[in-house]
C-alpha cells in the first residue's frame, strides 16, 4: 500500500456533554488512490470519524493526518481553506432547493474563485460524468432521489478533488439507485480520486472489491482487508 492519505493514531472522541466515547484509540489509513467501506450500526460512530477529517470536529486524543498535514495544527480560520481539498456528499443530498442543478454544481468553482467559460466546462463535464448532462437548468424539486444523490457527486467531484468522503450517501436510495452510486464512486476511484464511504449497505459493499471496516461499540475494526478484496 502506497504512502497514507488519511492517518489516525490512537484517536478518540467523546461528545461534549461528557458521555462515552464515540471512538477509542482508532487506528486507520487510506492510501492515495483507495476506496475503502466503513460500516456499524447507527450510533458506531461513522459520521463521527468524517466530520473529524473533515475538522467539523476534533478528536479529544489522538492525532489526524490528512495528506500530510496534521489536523491539529489547523487555525479555525485555515479550516475552509482545508476543507477545499476533498468533495462531501451526503445522505440528505443538501442542495439548494432554490437554485438550479447547474448553481448548485458551480457553488464550489464559484468559491474557489473561477469564472465564466471555465465554470461552464467544469460543471458540464461533472454533470456528464454522474450521467446527468443536459440537466443544468432544472430545479432540485424535479429530480428523483438518485438523480439528486448524482447532483451532490458532481458537486463534490467538480473541483477535482484528490479525497471524496461520503456520509451514508445511498440511504435514501433504493438497491437499483443505491448500485449506481456506488458504481460511480469506484468509476471515480478508477482514475485516481480516493474515497472513503460511511454506510449501512452490507449486502452491496460486500459485492464490491474494497476494503471494509467496522465500527462497533466505539472500536475501529478491518473485516476485509484490501489483499482480500482484490
Amino acid at each position: 500500500m502506497s504512502e497514507a492519505l488519511i492517518r489516525f493514531s490512537g484517536v478518540s472522541h467523546r461528545y461534549r456533554d461528557g458521555g462515552r466515547d464515540i471512538l477509542r484509540e482508532a487506528d486507520f489509513q487510506l492510501a492515495h488512490g483507495e476506496m475503502a467501506f466503513l460500516t456499524g450500526p447507527s450510533g458506531a460512530g461513522k459520521s463521527t470519524m468524517l466530520k473529524l477529517i473533515a475538522l467539523l470536529e476534533r478528536p479529544s486524543k489522538g492525532e489526524i493526518v490528512v495528506d500530510g498535514q496534521t489536523l491539529s495544527q489547523v487555525r479555525t480560520r485555515d479550516v475552509p481553506a482545508y476543507r477545499r481539498q476533498f468533495g462531501m456528499i451526503f445522505q440528505n443530498f443538501n442542495l439548494l432547493s432554490d437554485r438550479t442543478v447547474f448553481d448548485n454544481v458551480a457553488m464550489p468553482l464559484v468559491i474557489r474563485g473561477h469564472t465564466g467559460d471555465d465554470i461552464g466546462r467544469r460543471v458540464r463535464a461533472a454533470l456528464d460524468a454522474v450521467g446527468l448532462r443536459g440537466r443544468e437548468k432544472d430545479w432540485p424539486v424535479t429530480l428523483s432521489g438518485g438523480e439528486q444523490q448524482r447532483v451532490g457527486i458532481a458537486r463534490a467531484v467538480v473541483a477535482k478533488p484528490r479525497l471524496l468522503i461520503a456520509d451514508e450517501p445511498t440511504g435514501n436510495l433504493d438497491p437499483a439507485m443505491a448500485l449506481e452510486v456506488m458504481q460511480l464512486f469506484t468509476r471515480f476511484n478508477e482514475v485516481g480520486v480516493s474515497v472513503l464511504v460511511a454506510t449501512h449497505a452490507l449486502g452491496l459493499i460486500n459485492r464490491l472489491p474494497h476494503r471494509i471496516l467496522k465500527l462497533d461499540d466505539s472500536l475501529l475494526s478491518e473485516v476485509r482487508a484490501a489483499e482480500q478484496a482484490a
